[in-house]
């Protein structure tokens, strides 16, 4: 990653903080879900189907995870 915080913190201290993460899942997410809604909605039990929604979901949860950890650090003023 680009960030400082990225390269010498762990896990915990990397979520809410790294904004290239957030604009890459951000980006990921908005190139993901409309690509499986135009696909795949028809026949949501293939393969290729299931895969890129675990993906979507997968990009999705993590990009809200970083926004709660940036709210609540935000709220608490521990930024």
């Amino acid at each position: 990653m680009a960030c400082d915080n990225c390269v010498s913190s762990i896990f915990k201290k990397k979520i809410g903080r790294c904004k290239t993460c957030m604009w890459q899942l951000s980006l990921l997410s908005l190139m993901s879900w409309p690509l499986w809604w135009s696909l795949y909605v028809g026949t949501p039990y293939i393969v290729e189907s299931i895969a890129l929604l675990f993906f979507c979901i997968s990009f999705t949860g993590l990009l809200l995870l970083h926004l709660i950890v940036l709210g609540y650090r935000s709220l608490t003023h521990k930024v």
